[in-house]
Protein backbone atom coordinates (compact mmCIF):
# COMPACT_ATOMS: atom_id res chain seq x y z
CA UNK A 1 0.00 0.00 0.00
CA UNK A 2 2.81 2.40 0.86
CA UNK A 3 4.52 1.71 -2.46
CA UNK A 4 1.25 2.17 -4.33
CA UNK A 5 0.45 5.50 -2.71
CA UNK A 6 4.05 6.72 -3.04
CA UNK A 7 3.86 6.04 -6.78
CA UNK A 8 0.51 7.82 -7.01
CA UNK A 9 1.82 10.85 -5.12
CA UNK A 10 4.84 11.03 -7.44
CA UNK A 11 2.57 10.92 -10.51
CA UNK A 12 0.32 13.64 -9.12
CA UNK A 13 3.27 15.87 -8.21
CA UNK A 14 4.65 15.52 -11.74
CA UNK A 15 1.21 16.29 -13.16
CA UNK A 16 0.98 19.33 -10.90
CA UNK A 17 4.36 20.62 -12.08
CA UNK A 18 3.45 20.25 -15.76
CA UNK A 19 0.00 21.80 -15.21
CA UNK A 20 1.43 24.81 -13.35
CA UNK A 21 4.02 25.35 -16.08
CA UNK A 22 1.36 25.28 -18.80
CA UNK A 23 -0.81 27.46 -16.61
CA UNK A 24 1.98 30.04 -16.54
CA UNK A 25 2.73 29.79 -20.28
CA UNK A 26 -0.77 29.99 -21.77
CA UNK A 27 -1.67 33.55 -20.66
CA UNK A 28 1.67 34.82 -21.97
CA UNK A 29 0.85 33.58 -25.46
CA UNK A 30 -2.27 35.73 -25.44
CA UNK A 31 -1.98 38.85 -27.63
CA UNK A 32 -1.90 42.26 -26.00
CA UNK A 33 -0.30 43.98 -23.03
CA UNK A 34 -2.19 43.65 -19.69
CA UNK A 35 -0.60 46.80 -18.22
CA UNK A 36 -1.43 48.88 -21.28
CA UNK A 37 -4.97 47.49 -21.19
CA UNK A 38 -5.26 48.54 -17.55
CA UNK A 39 -4.01 52.06 -18.31
CA UNK A 40 -6.49 52.50 -21.17
CA UNK A 41 -9.32 52.06 -18.64
CA UNK A 42 -8.04 55.04 -16.68
CA UNK A 43 -8.58 58.70 -17.54
CA UNK A 44 -4.89 59.22 -18.37
CA UNK A 45 -4.52 60.18 -22.04
CA UNK A 46 -1.20 62.01 -22.06
CA UNK A 47 1.44 59.82 -23.76
CA UNK A 48 4.16 61.41 -21.63
CA UNK A 49 2.32 60.30 -18.48
CA UNK A 50 1.47 56.81 -19.75
CA UNK A 51 5.11 55.83 -20.43
CA UNK A 52 6.38 56.18 -16.82
CA UNK A 53 3.16 54.65 -15.44
CA UNK A 54 3.55 51.69 -17.75
CA UNK A 55 7.14 51.23 -16.59
CA UNK A 56 6.04 51.46 -12.95
CA UNK A 57 3.26 48.88 -13.27
CA UNK A 58 5.46 46.53 -15.28
CA UNK A 59 7.82 46.61 -12.31
CA UNK A 60 4.95 46.08 -9.84
CA UNK A 61 3.68 43.01 -11.72
CA UNK A 62 7.19 41.68 -12.39
CA UNK A 63 6.82 41.96 -16.17
CA UNK A 64 10.02 43.99 -16.65
CA UNK A 65 12.34 40.98 -16.42
CA UNK A 66 13.04 38.18 -18.95
CA UNK A 67 10.52 35.34 -19.23
CA UNK A 68 12.78 32.78 -17.59
CA UNK A 69 13.14 35.07 -14.58
CA UNK A 70 9.36 35.61 -14.49
CA UNK A 71 8.89 31.83 -14.46
CA UNK A 72 11.27 31.34 -11.54
CA UNK A 73 9.72 34.26 -9.66
CA UNK A 74 6.28 32.74 -10.22
CA UNK A 75 7.33 29.47 -8.60
CA UNK A 76 9.05 31.28 -5.73
CA UNK A 77 5.93 33.34 -4.99
CA UNK A 78 3.63 30.36 -5.47
CA UNK A 79 5.50 28.27 -2.89
CA UNK A 80 4.90 31.12 -0.43
CA UNK A 81 1.17 31.15 -1.19
CA UNK A 82 1.31 34.39 -3.19
CA UNK A 83 -0.34 34.40 -6.63
CA UNK A 84 0.24 38.06 -7.37
CA UNK A 85 -2.03 41.08 -7.79
CA UNK A 86 -5.00 41.25 -10.11
CA UNK A 87 -4.56 43.59 -13.09
CA UNK A 88 -8.30 43.92 -13.61
CA UNK A 89 -9.14 44.53 -9.92
CA UNK A 90 -5.88 46.26 -8.97
CA UNK A 91 -4.69 46.36 -6.21
CA UNK A 92 -6.70 43.34 -4.96
CA UNK A 93 -4.59 40.19 -4.37
CA UNK A 94 -5.48 37.30 -6.66
CA UNK A 95 -5.91 34.96 -3.70
CA UNK A 96 -8.63 37.12 -2.14
CA UNK A 97 -10.50 37.51 -5.43
CA UNK A 98 -10.48 33.76 -6.05
CA UNK A 99 -11.47 32.86 -2.49
CA UNK A 100 -14.58 35.02 -2.94
CA UNK A 101 -15.57 33.02 -6.03
CA UNK A 102 -14.54 29.48 -5.03
CA UNK A 103 -17.47 28.84 -2.59
CA UNK A 104 -19.99 29.49 -5.38
CA UNK A 105 -18.25 27.05 -7.74
CA UNK A 106 -17.92 24.37 -5.05
CA UNK A 107 -21.59 24.83 -4.14
CA UNK A 108 -22.42 23.87 -7.73
CA UNK A 109 -19.84 21.16 -8.33
CA UNK A 110 -19.97 19.04 -5.18
CA UNK A 111 -23.78 18.49 -5.04
CA UNK A 112 -24.11 18.04 -8.81
CA UNK A 113 -21.25 15.52 -9.01
CA UNK A 114 -22.27 13.44 -6.00
CA UNK A 115 -26.05 13.51 -6.54
CA UNK A 116 -25.87 12.83 -10.29
CA UNK A 117 -23.46 9.92 -9.73
CA UNK A 118 -25.61 8.38 -6.98
CA UNK A 119 -28.98 8.93 -8.68
CA UNK A 120 -27.69 7.91 -12.11
CA UNK A 121 -26.27 4.63 -10.81
CA UNK A 122 -29.44 3.80 -8.88
CA UNK A 123 -31.77 4.57 -11.79
CA UNK A 124 -29.47 2.77 -14.26
CA UNK A 125 -29.47 -0.34 -12.07
CA UNK A 126 -33.27 -0.28 -11.86
CA UNK A 127 -33.56 0.22 -15.63
CA UNK A 128 -31.47 -2.90 -16.24
CA UNK A 129 -34.21 -5.11 -14.73
CA UNK A 130 -37.40 -3.14 -15.44
CA UNK A 131 -38.40 -3.00 -19.09
CA UNK A 132 -40.70 0.01 -18.83
CA UNK A 133 -38.00 2.02 -17.04
CA UNK A 134 -35.39 0.91 -19.55
CA UNK A 135 -37.55 2.11 -22.44
CA UNK A 136 -37.77 5.58 -20.88
CA UNK A 137 -34.43 6.02 -19.10
CA UNK A 138 -32.23 4.85 -21.96
CA UNK A 139 -33.49 7.33 -24.62
CA UNK A 140 -33.66 10.11 -22.02
CA UNK A 141 -30.17 9.30 -20.81
CA UNK A 142 -28.72 9.41 -24.33
CA UNK A 143 -30.47 12.72 -24.97
CA UNK A 144 -29.19 14.27 -21.74
CA UNK A 145 -25.61 13.07 -22.01
CA UNK A 146 -25.39 14.31 -25.62
CA UNK A 147 -26.66 17.75 -24.65
CA UNK A 148 -23.98 20.47 -24.23
CA UNK A 149 -23.94 22.11 -20.81
CA UNK A 150 -24.34 25.56 -22.34
CA UNK A 151 -27.38 24.55 -24.40
CA UNK A 152 -29.30 22.96 -21.54
CA UNK A 153 -28.41 25.94 -19.32
CA UNK A 154 -29.87 28.31 -21.93
CA UNK A 155 -33.02 26.17 -22.25
CA UNK A 156 -33.54 26.10 -18.48
CA UNK A 157 -32.93 29.85 -18.19
CA UNK A 158 -35.39 30.58 -21.01
CA UNK A 159 -38.14 28.19 -19.87
CA UNK A 160 -38.01 28.37 -16.07
CA UNK A 161 -36.65 31.88 -15.56
CA UNK A 162 -37.78 34.05 -18.47
CA UNK A 163 -41.02 32.35 -19.54
CA UNK A 164 -42.28 30.80 -16.30
CA UNK A 165 -40.59 33.30 -13.99
CA UNK A 166 -40.13 30.63 -11.31
CA UNK A 167 -36.40 31.22 -10.79
CA UNK A 168 -34.10 34.24 -11.24
CA UNK A 169 -32.12 34.26 -14.46
CA UNK A 170 -28.73 35.58 -13.32
CA UNK A 171 -26.51 36.35 -10.34
CA UNK A 172 -25.63 34.56 -7.13
CA UNK A 173 -28.29 36.36 -5.06
CA UNK A 174 -30.70 39.26 -5.42
CA UNK A 175 -28.98 42.52 -6.32
CA UNK A 176 -30.90 44.40 -3.63
CA UNK A 177 -29.49 42.19 -0.85
CA UNK A 178 -26.22 42.24 1.04
CA UNK A 179 -24.53 38.98 2.11
CA UNK A 180 -25.68 38.06 5.61
CA UNK A 181 -26.74 35.08 7.71
CA UNK A 182 -30.43 35.90 7.33
CA UNK A 183 -33.08 33.51 6.06
CA UNK A 184 -33.99 35.94 3.28
CA UNK A 185 -30.43 35.96 1.93
CA UNK A 186 -30.15 32.15 2.17
CA UNK A 187 -33.42 31.73 0.30
CA UNK A 188 -32.14 34.04 -2.44
CA UNK A 189 -28.92 32.00 -2.66
CA UNK A 190 -30.87 28.76 -3.16
CA UNK A 191 -33.13 30.27 -5.83
CA UNK A 192 -30.16 31.56 -7.84
CA UNK A 193 -28.24 28.30 -7.31
CA UNK A 194 -30.92 25.87 -8.45
CA UNK A 195 -30.89 26.36 -12.24
CA UNK A 196 -27.08 26.16 -12.64
CA UNK A 197 -27.11 23.07 -10.42
CA UNK A 198 -29.97 21.47 -12.37
CA UNK A 199 -28.22 21.94 -15.73
CA UNK A 200 -25.07 20.21 -14.42
CA UNK A 201 -27.05 17.47 -12.70
CA UNK A 202 -29.16 16.54 -15.74
CA UNK A 203 -26.26 16.17 -18.19
CA UNK A 204 -24.16 14.10 -15.76
CA UNK A 205 -27.16 12.02 -14.64
CA UNK A 206 -27.80 10.76 -18.17
CA UNK A 207 -24.25 9.47 -18.58
CA UNK A 208 -24.17 7.66 -15.24
CA UNK A 209 -27.58 6.05 -15.83
CA UNK A 210 -26.56 4.68 -19.24
CA UNK A 211 -23.21 3.44 -17.94
CA UNK A 212 -24.68 1.60 -14.96
CA UNK A 213 -27.51 0.09 -17.00
CA UNK A 214 -25.05 -1.35 -19.54
CA UNK A 215 -22.65 -2.58 -16.83
CA UNK A 216 -25.43 -4.34 -14.89
CA UNK A 217 -26.56 -6.20 -18.02
CA UNK A 218 -22.94 -7.22 -18.70
CA UNK A 219 -22.42 -8.43 -15.12
CA UNK A 220 -25.67 -10.43 -15.08
CA UNK A 221 -24.38 -12.39 -18.09
CA UNK A 222 -20.98 -13.08 -16.52
CA UNK A 223 -19.88 -16.59 -15.48
CA UNK A 224 -20.16 -15.96 -11.74
CA UNK A 225 -23.78 -14.80 -12.14
CA UNK A 226 -24.67 -17.91 -14.14
CA UNK A 227 -22.88 -20.09 -11.58
CA UNK A 228 -24.74 -18.52 -8.66
CA UNK A 229 -28.02 -18.93 -10.53
CA UNK A 230 -27.22 -22.63 -11.16
CA UNK A 231 -26.57 -23.09 -7.44
CA UNK A 232 -30.03 -21.71 -6.74
CA UNK A 233 -28.95 -18.37 -5.31
CA UNK A 234 -31.75 -15.80 -5.02
CA UNK A 235 -32.03 -13.41 -7.94
CA UNK A 236 -31.79 -10.49 -5.53
CA UNK A 237 -28.40 -11.72 -4.26
CA UNK A 238 -27.07 -12.08 -7.82
CA UNK A 239 -28.18 -8.55 -8.66
CA UNK A 240 -26.52 -7.21 -5.52
CA UNK A 241 -23.18 -8.73 -6.57
CA UNK A 242 -23.69 -7.44 -10.10
CA UNK A 243 -24.35 -3.93 -8.78
CA UNK A 244 -21.21 -3.94 -6.64
CA UNK A 245 -19.02 -5.11 -9.53
CA UNK A 246 -20.62 -2.65 -11.94
CA UNK A 247 -19.97 0.16 -9.46
CA UNK A 248 -16.18 -0.16 -9.78
CA UNK A 249 -15.96 1.07 -13.42
CA UNK A 250 -18.30 3.90 -12.46
CA UNK A 251 -15.79 5.01 -9.81
CA UNK A 252 -13.09 5.06 -12.47
CA UNK A 253 -15.44 6.96 -14.75
CA UNK A 254 -16.04 9.52 -12.01
CA UNK A 255 -12.30 10.28 -11.91
CA UNK A 256 -12.18 10.60 -15.69
CA UNK A 257 -15.27 12.83 -15.84
CA UNK A 258 -14.19 15.33 -13.19
CA UNK A 259 -12.43 17.57 -15.70
CA UNK A 260 -15.46 17.53 -18.02
CA UNK A 261 -17.80 18.38 -15.15
CA UNK A 262 -15.57 21.23 -13.99
CA UNK A 263 -15.47 22.63 -17.53
CA UNK A 264 -19.25 22.30 -17.74
CA UNK A 265 -19.63 24.17 -14.46
CA UNK A 266 -17.49 27.04 -15.73
CA UNK A 267 -19.58 27.37 -18.90
CA UNK A 268 -22.82 27.13 -16.92
CA UNK A 269 -21.68 29.91 -14.58
CA UNK A 270 -21.09 32.17 -17.58
CA UNK A 271 -24.60 31.50 -18.95
CA UNK A 272 -26.27 32.33 -15.63
CA UNK A 273 -23.86 35.10 -14.64
CA UNK A 274 -23.11 33.06 -11.53
CA UNK A 275 -20.27 34.63 -9.48
CA UNK A 276 -17.96 31.61 -9.50
CA UNK A 277 -14.66 30.77 -11.14
CA UNK A 278 -16.21 30.52 -14.61
CA UNK A 279 -17.31 34.15 -14.66
CA UNK A 280 -13.97 35.12 -13.09
CA UNK A 281 -12.03 33.38 -15.88
CA UNK A 282 -14.14 35.10 -18.54
CA UNK A 283 -13.49 38.53 -17.01
CA UNK A 284 -9.77 37.75 -16.64
CA UNK A 285 -9.54 36.84 -20.35
CA UNK A 286 -11.44 39.94 -21.44
CA UNK A 287 -9.18 42.17 -19.33
CA UNK A 288 -5.96 40.25 -20.10
CA UNK A 289 -5.38 39.65 -16.40
CA UNK A 290 -2.53 37.12 -16.47
CA UNK A 291 -2.35 36.69 -12.73
CA UNK A 292 -6.06 36.21 -12.09
CA UNK A 293 -6.25 33.71 -14.96
CA UNK A 294 -3.27 31.78 -13.58
CA UNK A 295 -4.78 31.74 -10.09
CA UNK A 296 -8.20 30.51 -11.25
CA UNK A 297 -6.68 27.73 -13.35
CA UNK A 298 -4.40 26.77 -10.47
CA UNK A 299 -7.34 26.31 -8.09
CA UNK A 300 -9.09 24.16 -10.69
CA UNK A 301 -5.99 22.01 -11.26
CA UNK A 302 -5.45 21.50 -7.53
CA UNK A 303 -9.11 20.64 -6.99
CA UNK A 304 -9.22 18.07 -9.81
CA UNK A 305 -5.95 16.44 -8.68
CA UNK A 306 -7.12 16.18 -5.06
CA UNK A 307 -10.48 14.75 -6.13
CA UNK A 308 -8.79 12.15 -8.36
CA UNK A 309 -6.44 11.17 -5.56
CA UNK A 310 -9.37 10.69 -3.18
CA UNK A 311 -11.13 8.52 -5.78
CA UNK A 312 -7.96 6.42 -6.15
CA UNK A 313 -7.96 5.82 -2.38
CA UNK A 314 -11.68 4.96 -2.37
CA UNK A 315 -11.16 2.53 -5.26
CA UNK A 316 -8.46 0.68 -3.33
CA UNK A 317 -10.68 0.46 -0.26
CA UNK A 318 -13.74 -0.70 -2.22
CA UNK A 319 -12.08 -3.24 -4.54
CA UNK A 320 -10.21 -5.98 -2.58
CA UNK A 321 -8.59 -7.22 -5.81
CA UNK A 322 -6.35 -4.14 -5.93
CA UNK A 323 -5.01 -4.88 -2.44
CA UNK A 324 -4.45 -8.53 -3.40
CA UNK A 325 -2.50 -7.37 -6.46
CA UNK A 326 -0.34 -5.11 -4.32
CA UNK A 327 0.40 -7.89 -1.86
CA UNK A 328 1.32 -10.27 -4.65
CA UNK A 329 3.59 -7.67 -6.26
CA UNK A 330 5.32 -6.95 -2.97
CA UNK A 331 5.85 -10.64 -2.36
Amino acid sequence: MRRYFARKVAIYLLTFFVAVTLNWLIPRFMPGDPVLRMLTRTSVSNPDAIAPMREYYNNVFGLDVPLWRQYLNYWAELLQGNMGISVWLFPAPVTEVILDAVPYTLALLIPSILLSWYAGNKVGALAARRKWLDNTVLPLGYALTATPYMWIAIVLAWSLAIIAGVFPVAGGYSFDLQPSWSLVFFNSLIQHWFLPFLSLFLVAFGGWAIGMRNMIIYELEADYANYLEALGAPRRLIRRYAFRNALLPQLTGLALQLGVLVAGALVTEIVFGYPGLGRLILMAIQNQDFFLLQGAFLFIVIGVLIANFVIDIVYVLVDPRTRTGMTGGAA
